[in-house]
């Protein structure tokens, strides 16, 4: 990462015996990589990683807890949001967050104005944003989908946003409160929730999965008027969109507000010990500071990690950032056991609804049989 780059030079100035090198892995390889490289012992001393990783490299042996000096549990609950949980397995954290994203709402000002909506109001509720999609949807005279009223492209950001946020503001819960079973299917909230997103693009018409491949890239574009996606877009938006107008909100809510948080975060590999350990826990301690979390902001667009850095007027106050930031109360980060194998289900049962036309809740409750047995397994094998 370029950011990181930039702040190797600062570090080293400061702690001169220490010397840090970066090394980067293409995305879709970089589980192997770390697969292949840290048992044999020949890995980096420390790994950026998605949250939703975590069970898994800790249950492989990857990962070693996080240091106390430096790293205590009082000062994690007590300087980071309450996202931080979601690196606590077995009673011990195992990575920490430099930056965390919450999902908003992104809205196009000019085609609102086109539409002839009021370009400083967002959709608030799930009934409001469907009536906008509407009213924003264009197509030509064949009937093909030219500008998407809201986006909808199932393996992105509409997994995190049913099951992080949906389903908790009809009424319902992600996940037992012990990290053990799904709780879907446990009230009428989550079927209730799974249709209203399916409904997007199989009932409403508003939206279609692969529309100029990316919901994002239809957003920047300007063929979606509508796209949910975390502040991490800001900065490409800011790049390769430079004069877009647009405007961040809130998700919209039903019976109770709710949005979905991540964040990529850095951990320690197994087997680092002494003076590498010591290093390594001051290269985190870095990376945490409210120096370069306000870099990471300025940077990358995602939001600091820490309270007393996201809540400074500069960031909670922000036309476009206020919107993420004012939601990291209401934010949940689900546990995932197996992050490919449970988004890869979601957007199975998905596609059987939009594109096969399968009845909701069979589809509904056969995916969250899958997901529940992937909890299963994964359970089964803690010591």
């Amino acid at each position: 990462m370029d950011l990181v780059n930039e702040l190797i030079p600062e570090f080293q100035k400061l702690h001169p015996n220490i010397t840090v090198k970066q090394t980067n892995f293409p995305y879709d390889d970089y589980n192997q990589k770390v697969a292949t490289l840290v048992p044999a012992g020949k890995g980096p001393d420390i790994i950026n990683l998605y949250y939703g990783w975590i069970p898994k490299y800790v249950q492989a042996g990857y990962i070693q807890p996080l240091p106390e000096k430096g790293f205590s549990e009082a000062d994690l609950k007590q300087d980071f949001f309450p996202v931080v949980e979601a690196g606590k397995l077995n009673g011990k954290y195992w990575a920490v967050p430099t930056a965390v994203r919450t999902l908003a709402l992104y809205y196009n000002k000019d085609l609102f104005k086109k539409a002839g909506l009021d370009p400083n109001k967002a959709p608030a509720t799930w009934d409001e944003l469907i009536e906008y999609a509407k009213k924003l949807t264009q197509r030509d005279d064949k009937g093909q989908l030219v500008v998407e009223g809201v986006t909808w492209q199932p393996n992105s950001q509409i997994h995190h946003w049913y099951r992080d946020a949906l389903i908790y503001q009809a009424g319902g819960k992600d996940t037992s409160d012990d990290r053990k079973k799904y709780l879907w299917n446990d009230t009428p909230a989550g079927l209730e929730a799974f249709k209203f997103l399916t409904d997007i693009p199989a009932v409403h018409k508003v939206g279609q999965k692969d529309f100029y491949e990316t919901d994002i890239n239809a957003f920047k574009k300007g063929y979606a008027a509508i796209t949910i996606d975390g502040s991490n877009v800001l900065g490409g938006i800011k790049k390769d969109a430079p004069n877009l107008n647009f405007g961040t909100a809130p998700l919209p809510s039903y019976k109770a507000k709710a949005t979905q948080s991540s964040y990529w975060a850095n951990a320690i590999t197994k087997g680092v010990s002494g003076k590498k350990l010591e290093a390594a826990t001051e290269f985190l301690k870095f990376l945490t500071s409210k120096e370069v979390e306000e870099k990471w902001v300025e940077k990358v667009g995602e939001l600091p990690a820490k309270k007393d850095v996201a809540l400074q007027d500069k960031y909670a106050k922000d036309p476009v950032l206020g919107a993420f930031i004012q939601q990291l109360p209401d934010a949940h980060a689900h546990f995932f056991v197996d992050e490919v194998k449970e988004r890869d289900n979601f957007v199975e049962a998905t596609d059987k609804v939009v594109l096969n036309k399968a009845d909701a809740k069979t589809a509904f409750e056969e995916l969250v049989k899958k997901n529940q047995a992937l909890y299963d397994e994964y359970w089964s094998k803690q010591k």
